[in-house]
């Protein structure tokens, strides 16, 4: 057999915490309500009786002053012709507390022995009682009204009494029914609720069941929409979540192949040219001199992609550092392009700069890092635009900013692949060598100097790069 389905979680904490609160309103709306009708009802009848006692007692004022044999025979009279004695009893009572006349008979019943009596005798006014009747324990309500002779001698009491239990019963009913209401509401809520809860727990638990798969491996996995609230957002951000873990993996995957390539390149062409130069006794210095310089070239070449790789991973772990200080840029500018010029010269690319007559101030900056990002930038321009043959250079004064700009004359870069050049491991559509990390690097470096860097297609072709530095000025 199926064990029965136990609430918990979202369900639990919603009956332990919604409902008990509507559980207590309802108990508390109830009570107010059952408590307002007695409260209501009983009042309406206590003020019924003392205006009936009132008013019997005002007409019995004209047979007062008659002699109390007279006056005790009326009263006998008047009870037993009493029109409403189905409904009240009419109770004379004398001084001692004894019934000369009552509408059920002549001396029906004990003695009563409410305080009502003794308190209509004592104040002179109508006195009210509701409780109890001490002789048949049945709850009653009287109202006691005394009667004052000429001489202003209270001679007696006129006393309504009628029973409560009609009323106790018809209160007690309509309780059970505002009982039975509140419980029809709580029902109707907790059954209503219960499609809104499942509408919470079954996108939740499928949320949570594609968290666990995104979580196990199975990036790019996607969540179906079913709502366009919190919860849909929530899977959007989930299903968001999941592409750029995928697209994160196949980049890291990437570039892990990427480097692997990278490094083998230089290491094939250093390990075979050395194993050359050991195995040869008769090598041709020139030959010789020539697998030397390819060995240097490719060293180079590794100690470069080694820092690089360095100062990402000081990036990742917040220990990528700035040196700043004063420094003058537009030098530092000039003295990479033209060292660097030199280099693509021989591949074939010209690079110019173009030189401005405005005062670029000094400005404050770490010195080797954007030298760094010159070099980078540079040389990416070489890798992706070296087709062109073309790369041209400039730095001007821009407002508050140092702003460096270089544009090569190539390809340029797809336009779907532009939002994404700047981000680490994505080398995007490019055959071009690299490990994919050279311009996160170059961002981080800029950023930190309170600057912004930009890649963008120019105008006729080819890729703008611009670096925007604050000069530091007021």
């Amino acid at each position: 057999m199926k064990r029965a389905k136990k609430f918990t979680g979202i369900q639990k904490r919603w009956l332990l915490n919604s409902m008990s609160v509507v559980v207590l309103l309802i108990v508390l709306c109830v009570a107010a309500f059952s408590l307002s009708f007695t409260m209501y009802y009983y009042s309406g009848m206590q003020s019924g009786l003392k205006s009936k006692a009132r008013t019997t007692t005002d007409f019995f004022s004209n047979y007062i002053n008659q002699s109390y044999n007279e006056y005790y025979q009326f009263c006998i009279t008047f009870a037993q012709t009493f029109e409403d004695k189905n409904k009240l009893e009419l109770q004379f009572i004398s001084r001692d507390g004894k019934i000369v006349a009552s509408s059920y008979g002549q001396w029906a019943g004990e003695s009563p022995q409410t305080i009502d009596i003794a308190t209509a005798i004592s104040t002179r006014e109508i006195a009210v009682y509701s409780g109890r009747n001490p002789q048949t324990g049945e709850r009653i309500m009287a109202a006691s009204s005394p009667m004052i002779y000429t001489n202003g001698e209270v001679i007696g009491v006129l006393r309504y009494v009628t029973s409560l239990k009609a009323v106790d019963r018809q209160i007690m009913l309509l309780t059970l029914l505002a009982v039975l209401v509140g419980g029809l509401f709580v029902c109707f809520v907790i059954i209503s609720s219960q499609f809104f809860i499942r509408s919470i727990i079954e996108p939740v638990t499928e949320i949570t069941a594609t968290a666990k798969r995104i979580a196990a491996g199975s990036y790019g996995v996607q969540i179906h929409k079913k709502y366009d609230d919190e919860i849909g957002e929530l899977a959007d951000t989930i299903n968001d979540m999941s592409v750029k873990i995928g697209q994160a993996e196949k980049m890291q995957s990437e570039f892990v192949s990427s480097v692997s390539h990278e490094l083998r390149t230089p290491l094939t062409a250093i390990s075979g040219w050395g194993e050359t130069i050991l195995s040869s006794d008769t090598m041709d210095p020139v030959e010789t001199r020539r697998g030397m310089l390819i060995i240097l070239r490719e060293s180079r070449r590794l100690t470069s992609m080694v820092e690089e790789l360095l100062e990402f991973t000081r990036m990742q772990d917040g220990r990528f550092t700035l040196n700043v200080q004063n420094a003058d840029i537009r030098s530092e500018f000039e003295d990479t392009v033209f060292m660097y010029g030199s280099r693509l010269k021989q591949e074939g690319i010209a690079l110019e700069y173009e030189a401005t007559d405005e005062e670029i101030p000094e400005i404050p900056c770490d010195v080797a890092r954007m030298r760094q990002v010159f070099l980078n930038i540079l040389d990416n321009a070489a890798k992706h635009g070296g087709e062109g043959k073309r790369i041209v250079a400039t730095i001007h004064h821009e407002g508050k900013a140092i702003v460096f700009r270089i544009r090569d004359f190539g390809p340029g870069i797809p336009e779907e692949e532009l939002p994404h050049v700047k981000m680490k491991f994505y080398k995007g559509s490019s055959k071009a060598r690299g490990s994919g990390i050279g311009l996160a690097v170059c961002e981080e470096i800029v950023t930190m100097h309170g600057g912004t860097l930009t890649l963008e297609n120019a105008e006729g072709g080819g890729t703008l790069v611009t670096i925007s530095i604050p000069s530091g000025e007021e």
